[in-house]
């Protein structure tokens, strides 16, 4: 299955520091094992379109085997860590799972 999360930073949470430091957030989140596939990233510098979204500031794309393998990293420690360390930087966030078409 497929997770994607796309965060918007508060406004006052966007200096270099705290970005450099939600970012590290975000690569550390990369470590948990039970994922398969992952990365992040920032919006991409694409044509723009009446359909494209690029409001968002940073997003996180994770494959896992199974929605049960998702159900554990939701509770991992460094899920929690990542949640306690960097919920106050954030003004919103939006979490789309997928289940692939097999």
């Amino acid at each position: 299955m497929e997770h994607h999360v796309y965060f918007w930073l508060k406004e006052e949470q966007k200096s270099a520091a705290n970005k450099a430091a939600f970012e590290a957030g975000l690569a550390k989140l990369l470590t948990i094992p039970l994922i398969e596939r992952a990365l992040w990233g920032r919006p991409a510098a694409v044509m723009p379109r009446p359909v494209i979204d690029s409001s968002w500031d940073y997003s996180l794309s994770i494959t896992f085997s199974s929605v049960e393998t998702q159900d554990a990293y939701q509770v991992d420690p460094i899920h929690q860590e990542f949640i306690n360390e960097h919920k106050e930087r954030w003004e919103k966030v939006l979490v789309m799972d997928v289940e692939p078409n097999a």
